[in-house]
């Protein structure tokens, strides 16, 4: 298990016909890497994040308890093959699309608990919960299915409180330690999957 990228991003105008409310709304959900494989530089790690990365919507994203957000590689091609599909078009995204902190590999949702610790270097973070998404998601997607296929793919990518802050470089190795693993973000994602007010959202 380790990281691939590491990506940050500032808040700018997002838009879109992906809200029957909003034809722009401000977000921070482009993502860029600025610590890959080919060019491992070195990143500060604050308590509410990378540093330099903002979000537009602290009661969604950020803070002490979102300050991190990670994705899981593997689901790359689920995307790529899914937009393409839809969009009619090849699409090749690039780590940090989804709009993750964090893109790592080896560690899926279904092998995540709340309360578990990811130690990657010296640094030391703890996994808080899923990522819920929303219109935005769609937006940056150019799709407005994406948010729901999100939801039903289970490919969510969960968030993470600092514990230790310091400095990190893509390509750390992660090591997990189990909490009381008690619900996974699987199941958590799966919860909120079969809520009533949540079938119908994206329709």
């Amino acid at each position: 298990m380790r990281i691939l990228s590491i990506s940050s991003g500032k808040v700018a105008p997002l838009f879109g016909d992906h809200h029957p409310n909003y034809k722009t709304v401000a977000s921070g959900i482009r993502k860029y890497p600025i610590s890959h494989l080919g060019n491992p530089a070195a990143v500060e790690i604050t308590r509410l994040g990378v540093k330099g990365d903002q979000q537009a919507d602290l009661s969604v994203h950020g803070g002490i308890e979102k300050a991190i957000y990670v994705y899981p590689a593997e689901h790359y091609t689920f995307w790529n093959e899914l937009l393409t599909r839809e969009t009619k078009s090849p699409v090749e995204l690039q780590y940090g699309a989804i709009g993750e902190n964090f893109t790592i590999e080896g560690l899926l949702e279904t092998k995540t608990y709340v309360g578990d610790i990811m130690k990657i270097g010296d640094l030391e973070f703890s996994i808080i919960k899923l990522r819920e998404p929303c219109f935005k998601f769609n937006a940056i997607m150019g799709y407005k299915g994406a948010a729901k296929a999100m939801l039903q793919s289970g490919f969510s990518g969960w968030y993470l409180r600092v514990n230790q802050v310091g400095f990190l470089n893509a390509g750390a190795d992660i090591q997990l330690i189990p909490g009381r693993q008690e619900i996974s973000i699987a199941a958590q994602n799966n919860a909120l999957l079969n809520r009533n007010q949540q079938k119908n959202l994206w329709e």
